[in-house]
C-alpha cells in the first residue's frame, strides 16, 4: 500500500492569508478580515499560528495567544471539504506541542455550550470545563464554556498526548482529495466579530 499524502503544519505567513481567508469564509458567520490576521502575524508578538497544508493546499489553521503562562487558543477551523479525516487533531496537537515549546503551564479555550463535537474533542486531549461566561458570543448570545488544560508538563497529560500521537501517527493517513462541494459548510463555532477575544471552532476533522 502506498503512503498517504504528506500533511505538513508549519507557522501561518502572509502568503498564507488567501488561503486562511476562504476557509474563514466558509467556516464562520462571521469572519475575520485578512488584515487582522496580517495585524496579528506582524505586530502581535504574542501570538502565534499555524497552517495545516495538504497537496500544496491549506485545509486548517489555528492559533495561540501566549498569555503570561497560558496559552489560550484563539481560533481553530478546518475546511468544510477536508473534515471528518482527523485532521483537526493532528491540528490541536500541534498547537499543544507550540504552547509547551513556549514554555505555557496550561491551555484554555472557550467553545459553545452546544458545540458538543468540539467538546468531546477537547475533552479527549485533557481540556476540562472549568466555568461559564454568560451571552460571550456576539452573533446569537450564546454562552461560552471555558475548558482549561491541567499543567501540561504533569505526568498525566504527557502520558495523554503520547498516547493520542501514537494513534494518530498509526491512523491512516488523510485522503488529499476534497469531498464534493455540496454548499454545505456547517459553523460549529462562529466566534465574535472582535478579535481574539474567544476561541473560534470552524469545525473538526
Amino acid at each position: 500500500m502506498s503512503p498517504g499524502p504528506v500533511m505538513t503544519i508549519r507557522p501561518m505567513t502572509v502568503d498564507d492569508l488567501p488561503g486562511v481567508q476562504a476557509i474563514e469564509s466558509a467556516s464562520f458567520t462571521t469572519p475575520w478580515p485578512t488584515h487582522a490576521y496580517r495585524q496579528e502575524l506582524e505586530g502581535n508578538r504574542l501570538a502565534q499560528y499555524l497552517v495545516c497544508v495538504m497537496g500544496g493546499v491549506i485545509v486548517a489553521y489555528g492559533g495561540i495567544w501566549l498569555m503570561v503562562d497560558e496559552a489560550h487558543i484563539t481560533t481553530f477551523a478546518v475546511h468544510p471539504r477536508y473534515r471528518r479525516r482527523r485532521i483537526g487533531e493532528q491540528l490541536l496537537l500541534a498547537l499543544m506541542d507550540l504552547a509547551r515549546r513556549r514554555h505555557a503551564r496550561e491551555a484554555t479555550l472557550e467553545v459553545r455550550l452546544s458545540n458538543l463535537a468540539a467538546r468531546r474533542l477537547y475533552e479527549k486531549y485533557g481540556f476540562r470545563p472549568v466555568g461559564i461566561r454568560p451571552r460571550y458570543y456576539s452573533d446569537n448570545g450564546e454562552d461560552a464554556l471555558i475548558m482549561t488544560t491541567e499543567p501540561l508538563e504533569l505526568p498525566v497529560m504527557l502520558d495523554r498526548i503520547a498516547r493520542l500521537r501514537t494513534e494518530l501517527a498509526e491512523a491512516p493517513a488523510p485522503s488529499v482529495e476534497p469531498d464534493p462541494d455540496d454548499g454545505a459548510a456547517p459553523v460549529l463555532d462562529a466566534g465574535p466579530r472582535r478579535l481574539a477575544t474567544a476561541t473560534r471552532n470552524g469545525g473538526l476533522g
